[in-house]
């Protein structure tokens, strides 16, 4: 009983040091397992890629390596930057609970499954397209002159694509986590998986582009895929919307002329 009411204190003690300095422990504890997922996804995502081909238009393998291979790298790249997302869903409904209305232990897992499901769609779509490109046409997506033109032309769309209304609406989606919870909250597991799905639609409306992009450049290559993780980080957490997102096109359109202008030079691509 002593040793209870002695952790007890501990406890309450801790708290009030983090109330004082401003810090949510269930928000940091939070966050500190989203990024501690994003750390298994890149660690398990670099154990998988190691001594695969990391060139343009890596063959994703079989469905079933692919899909497990496309889940792991997403916690890795958009954990971080759907964080804060995660966070406003979390505290919408630890205030549901403790104004006693109905909000289900476990509602924030069942949300981030749903982001994940989107995005899997997303990439059992893409995956479908490219074997139905390379079995129709075999050379069409090969190391030879045409398929890096090929691979430049879809990573400067990816550019082209940072400047259109479709990406500045679903930006500020992303960008906005409590606009979000607040005018869609849906209430019980349904609802939250229904809510995790349209935010993930949105994600994948703002970032498709830069998967295909990294689809282009090799999706077995994990600098690749640093590198485009880093750039969806940037412009979702950026406060210079505007700079981040044409920084990310600027970036892009030179990546493009690099790969078809002067490939060797490029991280993953030979001639």
């Amino acid at each position: 009983m002593q040793n209870r009411k002695l952790n007890a204190g501990a406890v309450t003690r801790s708290s009030a040091r983090a109330a004082a300095f401003g810090v949510d422990l269930r928000v940091a504890g939070l966050v500190t397992v989203l990024l501690a997922l994003a750390a298994v996804g890149w660690i398990i995502s670099a154990a998988q890629m190691d001594g695969m081909d990391m060139g343009r238009w890596t063959d994703p393998g079989p469905l079933g390596f692919f899909i497990t291979t496309w889940v792991v790298m997403l916690a890795a790249m958009m954990f971080p930057s759907a964080a804060p997302m995660i966070v406003a869903y979390a505290r919408i409904q630890r205030h549901r609970r403790e104004s006693g209305r109905y909000a289900p232990s476990g509602s924030t897992a069942i949300f981030v499954a749903g982001y994940l499901i989107a995005w899997t769609i997303f990439g059992f779509a893409t995956y479908t397209l490219y074997e139905t490109a390379t079995s129709l046409l075999p050379d069409f997506l090969s190391s030879d002159p045409g398929g890096r033109y090929l691979a430049a032309g879809v990573i400067f769309a990816a550019a082209i694509y940072q400047l259109t209304p479709a990406k500045n609406v679903s930006l500020m989606k992303c960008r906005t986590p409590i606009d979000f919870v607040l005018h869609r909250m849906r209430r019980g597991y349904l609802g939250g998986l229904r809510m995790g799905v349209e935010h993930g639609a949105w994600c994948v409306t703002c970032c498709w582009a830069l998967m295909v992009a990294l689809f282009a450049l090799g999706m077995m290559s994990i600098g690749w895929m640093a590198v485009v993780g880093a750039f969806i980080a940037l412009e979702k957490m950026l406060p210079w919307k505007r700079l981040a997102n044409r920084s990310v096109a600027v970036a892009l359109a030179v990546i493009a002329i690099g790969v078809a202008l002067s490939p060797a030079m490029m991280p993953g691509h030979s001639m």
